[in-house]
């Protein structure tokens, strides 16, 4: 039996890394692995869940076929290792740190993905975002309503998009996450295709 691609999206600002840290452990208790991504940016700035290089070794790992799947935004280039598709095929569930913007391509490659939208209260967001400092007064209103355009356009197109508020505490995301991927496991069947639940 296959395991399962789980494809985590959400805006900047709305707490991927923040919820992937915090259920790191039990989602490894789960037998799923979070996948350590390669963006064009220095260690220093991406932390240590990701692996950071320059933008010509990343293009030569694209070259060499080093990509499951690669996308680029806001600047930067950013891939999955290969080895997924090894993990995946062991069984293991993966969960990858996506991109909004490569969803489609992702879901050609991986019919089967289950794809959980974090969202987060406008208020919330904005404050979150000023707290960041990266960005103007301005430049915060005008991501915030991209966000907004985006989200309604993809749940407009994608209905199969589990959507899981991020606005309150952590740990009660933590427990909604975990909660979706255990009905998603009941939904899928022993060829690794999803059923009516």
């Amino acid at each position: 039996m296959s395991g399962r691609l789980i494809y985590l999206i959400g805006p900047s600002g709305s707490g991927k890394d923040s919820l992937l840290d915090a259920a790191r452990t039990r989602l490894a208790e789960r037998g799923c692995r979070i996948v350590r991504r390669v963006i064009t940016r220095s260690a220093e700035a991406v932390g240590e869940e990701a692996l950071g290089v320059s933008a010509r070794q990343f293009a030569d790992m694209q070259a060499r076929g080093a990509f499951a799947l690669s996308w680029h935004a806001n600047g930067l280039s950013y891939g999955i290792p290969r080895e997924i598709d090894d993990w995946l095929a062991a069984g293991q569930d993966v969960l990858i740190n996506g991109s909004r913007g490569h969803l489609q391509n992702t879901r050609l490659r991986y019919p089967n993905v289950l794809v959980v939208l974090l969202t987060v209260d406008q208020a919330v967001l904005r404050q979150r975002l000023l707290e960041r400092g990266r960005e103007s007064l301005i430049e915060i209103d005008q991501r915030l309503a991209r966000n907004a355009r985006f989200n309604e356009q993809l749940l407009a197109q994608d209905p199969a998009v589990h959507l899981l508020d991020n606005s309150g505490a952590l740990e009660h995301t933590v427990q909604r996450l975990l909660a979706c991927i255990d009905v998603h496991a009941q939904g899928i069947d022993a060829a690794g295709n999803e059923h009516e639940r």
